[in-house]
């Protein structure tokens, strides 16, 4: 059986990421071995941001809601669990741009949560 060597696979590997590491500051952006580290490194934060977005997009509905909820005379925890006990499935997401974009829209809501506790 014919020898494999490995050059064309380590070649292809390498550059690969070395462009993952393009316009990495100094040596990291050059030199496999920084970049690799570089790379990895990169990689982690990325995947830790994406959870953190969630959680921080979720706390930003939450402000914004407690907010709008103590403008109407109401206080975050009971507006929830008003609005549950109301039978209104509206996320948070949502919740909010409506206390945003639609502040008498919103207050309906709240008068519903109101009347159901």
């Amino acid at each position: 059986m014919a020898r494999v060597k490995g050059a064309m696979m380590t070649r292809k590997r390498r550059n690969k990421t070395l462009k993952l590491a393009k316009g990495y500051w100094g040596s990291k952006s050059k030199h496999f071995k920084m970049a690799k580290q570089a790379v990895m490194k990169s990689g982690n934060y990325a995947f830790i941001g994406r959870k953190q977005k969630k959680r921080e997009f979720r706390q930003l509905w939450i402000a914004r809601i407690s907010a709008a909820a103590k403008a109407n005379g109401m206080n975050y925890s009971t507006l929830m669990n008003g609005l549950k006990k109301a039978g209104v499935t509206l996320n948070r997401k949502m919740l909010s741009e409506i206390a945003i974009n639609d502040p008498a829209g919103f207050t309906a809501i709240v008068e519903k949560a109101k009347a159901a506790l």
